[in-house]
C-alpha cells in the first residue's frame, strides 16, 4: 500500500471520531494549536529559512519567495486565524431549514461534516494550519499535500498541529500531511475517490487546471486572480490612486492582488500622468493599450494577452474605456470571476458595476486586497472559489460542509 492510500484509508477510519467531538473539545485544540505555533515559532521559522534558501537557489522570482516566506509576525497571524475559527460558531448540527408537511412528517435540513476533505496547494505554508482549523472546526479530517517548495515549514507546522491534537486527547490523525515532494503523490491523491469526500486546490492557474481536469474526487475550484480596478469619470482620483498602489503593490504574489487597471478617458488625461509618476516610485511596469500610452511615455504597448494575465509581478496592464458599459463588458472578457473594483462617487455607475460584474467579489471604493477569508471575518480561510456551485468568494466554515434531511414522524406511509 503506498503512502498516500495509507493516508487516506486512515482519515476515512477515523473521519467519524472527529464528527463526533464536541464544540468545546475542537475550540481547545484549535487554542492549544494557536499557542503552539507560536512556542515554536524558532522551529518553524528555521524550517521556513531552508525552503527559502531552496527557492532562491532555484530562482525562484521575489514574487513567489514572499508567498513561501514567514515571519515572527506571519505566524501570530497565522495562530490568531486559529484562535477566530475558534471563536466563530460551530455550523455543525446548524438546522438551516425545517417545515411540516400536509401529512404531519417533520423535516429538518441540518448541516454536517463533509467527512475527509483533501488540500492540494503550492508554496504558501500558512495553508497548513488555515486549512486544518476549518477543516477540524467544521468535523471533517483532513489530508494535506503542500508543494515541494515549502515542504520542510508544512511538515514543522503539521507537526506542532498533531501534537496540539494529542495534547487534547484526540486523534492526530485528523490531520495528516503527505510529506513527498514526488509529484506522483498529488496525481494519486487526486485519485482517492473512496476515501476522500471533496478536494479543493490552491495555488497557480496550472496547478489548479490540473486538479479540476485530472481529480477524480468533486473539486471545488479556486480560481487565479486577474483582478480590475477601474477609475471611473466621476472617481477621486486621490481615492482611486491609493486603492490602486495597495491593491498592486502590498503584496504582488497574491491572488486578491489588482493587475489590471481600467480607466474612464474623460479621467486619463489627469489621472495616467499620476500613475506614470507613482508606479515608476513603486517599480511597476506599466502595459498600456494605444490611447493609454499618450499619457504613459515609460509604458510597454499592451497584447491581447495582457489584458488577460494574472502577472504576479509588479507588472499592470492599463486600458481606457468611454463609459462604464464598456469598463464592465472589457472586465466581464478577461478577469478571471476573482475580485474587481470600481472606484467612483457616482451611485448609479456603482450599482449598475456591483451587478453586472461577474465576479465572486465586486468592490466599490474599496481595494480587491480585501478578498479574504480573515478580513471577511471567517477566521483563516481554505481557498477562495470563483466557481458557482457549492461555494463561492472566500471559503470559511459553512462552504465546506454539506447537509441532511432528518424526517420525523408517527407512522406516515405513501399512498
Amino acid at each position: 500500500m503506498s503512502i498516500v492510500e495509507k493516508l487516506c484509508r486512515t482519515a476515512d477510519e477515523i473521519r467519524f471520531d472527529v464528527q463526533k467531538l464536541s464544540t468545546e473539545k475542537k475550540n481547545e485544540a484549535l487554542l492549544t494549536a494557536a499557542k503552539k505555533l507560536v512556542e515554536r515559532q524558532e522551529e518553524i521559522l528555521a524550517a521556513n529559512r531552508e525552503d527559502i534558501a531552496a527557492g532562491r537557489a532555484s530562482g525562484m522570482s521575489e514574487a513567489l519567495i514572499d508567498r513561501l516566506t514567514l515571519t515572527g509576525s506571519r505566524i501570530e497571524q497565522i495562530a490568531e486565524g486559529l484562535r477566530q475559527v475558534a471563536e466563530l460558531p460551530d455550523p455543525v448540527g446548524e438546522v438551516m431549514d425545517e417545515f411540516v408537511r400536509p401529512n404531519g412528517m417533520k423535516i429538518r435540513k441540518v448541516r454536517v461534516p463533509m467527512g475527509v476533505i483533501g488540500v492540494i496547494y503550492e508554496s504558501r505554508p500558512n495553508v497548513t494550519a488555515d486549512a486544518f482549523a476549518l477543516c477540524f472546526k467544521a468535523g471533517s479530517a483532513v489530508i494535506l499535500k503542500g508543494g515541494s517548495d515549502a515542504i520542510h515549514s508544512n511538515i514543522a507546522i503539521t507537526d506542532a498541529l498533531r501534537d496540539s491534537l494529542a495534547d487534547c486527547g484526540i486523534n492526530p490523525d485528523a490531520v495528516q500531511l503527505v510529506a513527498t515532494t514526488d509529484r506522483a503523490a498529488t496525481r494519486e491523491l487526486m485519485m482517492m475517490r473512496q476515501y476522500v469526500d471533496l478536494l479543493i486546490p490552491r495555488g497557480g492557474a496550472g496547478l489548479i487546471r490540473a486538479v479540476v481536469e485530472n481529480s477524480r474526487i468533486p473539486v471545488i475550484e479556486t480560481g487565479t486572480g486577474n483582478c480590475h480596478i477601474y477609475v471611473d469619470k466621476d472617481a477621486d482620483l486621490e481615492m482611486a490612486m491609493k486603492i490602486l498602489i495597495n491593491a498592486k503593490t502590498q503584496r504582488i504574489g497574491v491572488c486578491n492582488a489588482a493587475e489590471s487597471l481600467v480607466v474612464h478617458k474623460d479621467v486619463m488625461d489627469k489621472f495616467l500622468p499620476m500613475l506614470s509618476a507613482k508606479m515608476q516610485e513603486y517599480k511597476v511596469l506599466l502595459r498600456a493599450d494605444e490611447s493609454s500610452r499618450k499619457f504613459l511615455p515609460l509604458s510597454e504597448a499592451a497584447t491581447e494577452d495582457d489584458f488577460g494575465r494574472e502577472y504576479l509581478d509588479l507588472i499592470l496592464s492599463v486600458k481606457t474605456v468611454g463609459s462604464v458599459e464598456e469598463a464592465i463588458e472589457h472586465i466581464n472578457r478577461y478577469h478571471t470571476g476573482h475580485s474587481d473594483c470600481i472606484v467612483t462617487e457616482n451611485k448609479e455607475a456603482a450599482e449598475k458595476f456591483l451587478k453586472e460584474i461577474d465576479s465572486a467579489c465586486v468592490y466599490v471604493n474599496v481595494s480587491t486586497r480585501f478578498t479574504d477569508g480573515f478580513e471577511f471575518g471567517f477566521g483563516a480561510e481554505i481557498g477562495i472559489s470563483t466557481q458557482k456551485l457549492q461555494a463561492r468568494g472566500p471559503m470559511g466554515l459553512r462552504e465546506i460542509t454539506s447537509y441532511k434531511y432528518l424526517v420525523t414522524g408517527d407512522g406516515q406511509v405513501r399512498g
